[in-house]
């Protein structure tokens, strides 16, 4: 992972919250599972021990992935603006329906509390728009467009 990752400051301390907890508090969790694990005898059948091993190489993972990610973040700032950028609280309206979402990076995209990914078809759609302007972008459904009612 050499390519830059963008988060906002927020995210940025809750991966490195999340690294400290993995390398100090889930290691050692893990090692004492293994090593109650080797007590109960044969490791070729012995569930807990593979079960134990799997949970050590997917921690493993994450801390990798949380420490590159880390190492390349660069830190943005959302400025108020008319223009749709990263970081962005927008209104749309689609057929009479208003909903309102936040632009964030792909690591911060969450759905269920209104962030889109602006690498998302959505995301891409809309950014550099204004309030007022309609966009649009293709999903599998159809042709999706939607009218700006508010940028912050």
């Amino acid at each position: 992972m050499e390519k830059e990752v963008l988060l906002t400051e927020e995210k940025f301390e809750e991966f490195k919250a999340e690294l400290e907890d993995l390398k100090h508090n889930k290691r050692k969790e893990i090692a004492d599972n293994l090593e109650y694990a080797k007590s109960l005898g044969d490791l070729s059948e012995n569930a807990e021990y593979n079960e134990a091993r799997e949970e050590q190489a997917k921690v493993e993972d994450r801390i990798n992935y949380l420490e590159q990610t880390i190492k390349v973040a660069k830190i943005v700032e959302h400025k108020r603006s008319t223009t749709v950028s990263l970081g962005s609280e927008i209104e749309v309206e689609r057929a009479g329906k208003k909903m309102k979402f936040t632009l964030v990076s792909s690591e911060e995209a969450d759905m269920t509390k209104g962030k889109i990914s602006v690498d998302s078809p959505f995301g891409v759609a809309i950014l550099g728009k204004k309030k007022g302007e309609d966009f649009s972008y293709t999903t599998p459904s159809g042709t999706m467009t939607y009218t700006i009612t508010n940028v912050k």
